[in-house]
């Protein structure tokens, strides 16, 4: 089995920090993490940086991200406004968000769910036209934390919706998910044809629980942020995405492939912590790798 990790440490990890870092710190951790294999790195965010100001600065982060052959460079957009600073820019991906329930994608987004699905299909054909590759990822896929529970028939409606996209990711946005909920929405949206990916936080400490039950069910794409950092600014209590180099631990010793040097990313967590100053939600980085019987 083999299994695409999407690194969002300069992304999703960073937007939640206290600490608003230069786009000179973010487009080298971006740098230092496309070095370790990993086929996909999310770069930057084209949000509001009144909003989100540890995402001001976007474009000047994909000018210092250095093009490489093997590695693409994602960044997130919102909206068409978003889209448009991203198609200034030489970014091969987009990724395009939106929450499933009404009231979390009015406060992360102000506008309705239909509303943002009209705009993200009006992104991905924008995209594809510019030779981009689009992904959607649908937030609060498996947990609201303005309305509770959600219906995974909810979220089937909006990805049927989207399957023009490259991919459609399912978002445990506040980490609330169990692996049984991840089998369900997987197998759920099977029949779509397109490929299925999941975005995880460790919350509640079940974020690789629920990465394994996804490579069970035939996941394409896991997303993960080097040392566990991140959180959504928006959603109480989220903390931090899995962490990318326990994920890659777990999916090696599991005979998983990711083609990921794990031994680098454990690199680039110790340069992290000393960039951040405190230490970081991951445990790997801290311990170390286990020899191979």
């Amino acid at each position: 089995m083999d299994v695409a990790i999407c690194e969002v440490g300069p992304r999703d990890g960073l937007q939640n920090e206290a600490e608003v870092l230069s786009p000179e710190l973010r487009a080298e951790l971006a740098n230092r993490m496309a070095r370790t294999g990993v086929p996909r790195v999310e770069v930057a965010s084209f949000v509001d940086p009144k909003r989100v100001p540890q995402m001001a600065g976007a474009e000047e982060v994909l000018a210092a991200v250095s093009p490489r052959g093997d590695v693409i460079r994602a960044a997130l957009v919102l909206n068409e406004r978003g889209y448009e600073r991203l198609r200034t820019t030489s970014c091969e991906e987009v990724h395009v968000a939106f929450c499933v329930t009404e009231s979390f994608n009015q406060r992360n987004q102000g506008c309705s769910v239909q509303d943002s699905l009209r705009q993200a299909l009006t992104i991905i054909a924008a995209a594809h036209g510019d030779g981009r590759r689009a992904t959607v990822t649908l937030a609060a896929s498996f947990g609201c934390p303005f309305e509770g529970s959600v219906d995974p028939a909810r979220v089937l409606r909006l990805a049927e919706q989207l399957t023009d996209a490259d991919e459609i990711i399912f978002a445990d946005t506040i980490g609330v998910g169990v692996p049984r909920q991840v089998t369900k929405l997987l197998t759920g949206a099977t029949h779509l044809g397109t490929p299925l990916g999941l975005h995880l936080h460790n919350t509640r400490n079940t974020g690789y629980a629920n990465a394994y039950a996804a490579v069970e069910a035939g996941v394409a794409v896991l997303d993960a942020s080097v040392g566990g950092i991140g959180g959504c600014p928006f959603a109480p209590r989220a903390t931090g995405n899995i962490a990318t180099e326990d994920l890659l631990y777990m999916l090696d010793r599991e005979g998983v492939d990711t083609g990921v040097d794990i031994d680098e990313v454990i690199r680039v967590a110790e340069w992290l912590e000393k960039i951040l100053g405190r230490q970081l939600t991951g445990q790997l980085y801290r311990v170390g790798p286990f020899p191979r019987p």
